[in-house]
């Protein structure tokens, strides 16, 4: 299965990341191929979508998204994400504060297409 994709809202193209159900070193290997993707795009330009539903975060992995967050900001324009729930609530304000990137999580999938391309 694909974990990296662009998937298109409403005319615009959005980066989908889903680490949904996966398990923490392949998540690992997911946020690897995530920051070169990313790094491919124009300066400012992409929407990110990070589905973690289900997804087992360990410390390594926090430590590796904040990392990857803070590396991907030049590139991204907004990011959103869904499955927060699985995150460790520590886990989540720590990588939106380290990152300095607004991160907003959401129930489903659409709730967060539909903010990320609403301007």
């Amino acid at each position: 299965m694909e974990r990296i994709s662009f998937i298109t809202h409403k005319g615009k193209p959005i980066m989908l990341t889903d680490l949904s159900h996966c398990e923490a070193k392949e998540i690992l290997l997911v946020l690897e191929e995530a920051q070169r993707t990313v790094a491919r795009q124009d300066r400012g330009s992409l929407l990110t979508l990070c589905d973690m539903t289900g997804a087992h975060i360990d410390r390594a992995v926090a430590t590796r998204m904040k990392e990857v967050l803070v590396l991907d900001r030049p590139f991204v324009k907004r990011s959103a994400l869904v499955g927060v729930d699985s995150l460790p609530r520590v886990y989540y304000e720590n990588i939106k504060t380290f990152s300095q990137r607004q991160l907003p999580a959401f129930k489903t999938r659409e709730e967060a297409m539909e903010w990320l391309v609403g301007e």
